[in-house]
């Protein structure tokens, strides 16, 4: 045993590169070199997208889908950090279970058989957490933007197969919004502390449909009123029904300040956007669309962004184009059965 490693694991099939060493995650310590390195990825894949420690720690905080100290490994080479990966998993609603896999490894390491033996390791680390329920499918899950050719071209030849498309847009200015009137019969109210519960649940109600989707926890409810980036209700635009007191839609704006600095911009995101079925085909997306733009624009902004699933079934491609958001870099979801 390595005395400067006692939590050294083996991985079988790890290329033989001196200095090479993977280790368990050792606490927050770790959180600074992994954000270092998630950031310096996503700039190699020409997507504009940065965390910071504070997010990360909230992100990766443990729970009943994933423990740190057996589902995240962190790889050295002479004592730098050059990498980590994570498996999650949750339950589809009506649907198989799945293992998601993070893959981040710097792309100064690329091509040397670490990204292989730790897809391994993954796919092992899945297989154990998997008996946990085996009544419905299973399925491995990994995800690459376009720019990531590397992660992409690892799961492809690994028998990954491309399950579903997402997509990055930007409306690269915030002149010329659209003027789309609320249907009758709704109005969009300050949001107040005591809405916070109803805005949660009316979202969680209009995703029901949506693929992918899986029935949260309290514990994630407990998460979002203590999101440090996406909860900002002072720029939200939710719109209630007047005559039953019901929430109609949604869009839960948000301003990431330090991403902005990060890439010396301004730029919200039109996010988190649901209608309730019986409202839609009326037009209220595109009206709590216009209005979220106009708040960031209010707010400072100079353009926005929104991530959206290319196969929607609710037409929301349409409606963002509508809007004026252009596509700006795609993402494949990739499974294998497990």
């Amino acid at each position: 045993m390595n005395p400067n490693y006692p939590d050294a694991v083996a991985v079988p099939g790890a290329p033989p590169i001196a200095g090479l060493v993977f280790r368990h995650f050792r606490g927050p310590d770790d959180y600074p070199e992994m954000v270092r390195i998630a950031n310096e990825i996503t700039v190699a894949n020409g997507y504009e997208w940065n965390t910071t420690v504070e997010e990360m720690t909230d992100d990766y905080k443990p729970d009943e889908r994933f423990d740190p100290a057996h589902d995240l490994l962190l790889a050295e080479v002479d004592g730098a950090p050059i990498g980590y990966w994570r498996v999650i998993w949750w339950a589809v609603e009506n649907g198989p279970l799945i293992y998601s896999m993070s893959h981040n490894l710097h792309p100064a390491w690329r091509g040397q058989g670490i990204g292989r033996a730790m897809l391994n390791w993954q796919e092992n680390r899945a297989r154990a957490i998997a008996g946990h329920d085996t009544s419905r499918p299973q399925h491995l899950q990994g995800y690459a933007t376009e720019g990531n050719r590397y992660l992409a071209g690892l799961l492809e030849a690994n028998d990954y197969q491309a399950s579903r498309y997402f997509q990055m847009r930007v409306r690269p200015t915030l002149d010329d919004i659209p003027d789309f009137p609320l249907p009758a019969g709704l109005e969009v109210r300050p949001v107040r502390p005591e809405h916070y519960r109803a805005i949660w649940d009316a979202d969680i109600d209009a995703f029901h449909d949506h693929w992918g989707v899986s029935e949260p926890e309290e514990e994630d409810y407990r998460r979002w009123l203590e999101h440090k980036v996406w909860f900002q209700p002072d720029l939200w635009q939710v719109a209630w029904d007047t005559a039953t007191g019901q929430i109609a839609g949604q869009v839960r704006t948000y301003i990431d300040h330090a991403e902005n600095e990060y890439f010396g911009r301004r730029r919200g995101y039109t996010e988190f956007i649901s209608v309730r079925r019986p409202y839609r085909r009326r037009g209220l997306a595109r009206a709590l669309i216009a209005l979220s733009l106009r708040a960031q624009r209010d707010a400072g902004m100079t353009e926005s962004a929104l991530n959206v699933d290319a196969d929607s079934l609710t037409g929301a491609t349409r409606i963002y184009e509508e809007c004026g958001f252009q596509v700006e870099q795609t993402g494949t979801v990739y499974r294998k059965a497990l």
